[in-house]
């Protein structure tokens, strides 16, 4: 999760009061991944070739079998982990734009003024809604970095709706 406060943008006509990408945490890199692949690959292959020798030779095959498994639900882990959702907070809305693993896009609006950040303690849900219109945030990132990000983007809401003082007195 990268959160980046007061980024302003050439592009944007409005300024940012808040913006940030939020990603899921994957802790094993490619090494660390290829490092365990390979002893479990040797430790499965060792155990499978002493029940070989010990007549029982299908478990051999399974071992195989339990090797792949791991190799699938990791490669299975690595492409959720394309996943990503972005926040921008502004003075007219807060803009969620979500990237799923297949590439896949979606964006949705909320109106800032009517802005609410809703943190659910039971389901652990973080929430923001405006006129009606509900959005989920951040359902792959775990409870502590949701709160996080919920603190974050109240916390910039105020911001937002702090009164500016900007006259200069003569």
């Amino acid at each position: 999760m990268i959160a980046d406060n007061n980024a302003d943008s050439a592009d944007d006509l409005e300024p940012t009061i808040f913006s940030a990408v939020l990603t899921p945490h994957r802790s094993l890199h490619s090494t660390g991944f290829l490092v365990l692949m390979i002893a479990y690959g040797l430790v499965s292959f060792g155990a499978g070739t002493a029940f070989w020798l010990m007549g029982a030779w299908p478990v051999f095959g399974f071992m195989g079998l339990d090797v792949w498994l791991l190799w699938y639900l990791f490669q299975r882990s690595y492409l959720d982990a394309r996943r990503s959702e972005t926040l921008v907070l502004t003075d007219q809305d807060l803009v969620v734009q979500r990237v799923a693993p297949d590439g896949g896009r979606e964006q949705v609006r909320l109106d800032a003024y009517w802005l609410r950040v809703d943190w659910d303690d039971e389901a652990e849900r973080l929430t923001v809604t405006s006129r009606g219109n509900r959005v989920v945030i951040g359902r792959f990132l775990d409870p502590a970095s949701r709160l996080e990000v919920a603190d974050q983007l109240k916390a910039a809401i105020a911001a937002m709706r702090a009164p500016r003082y900007d006259h200069k007195w003569e």
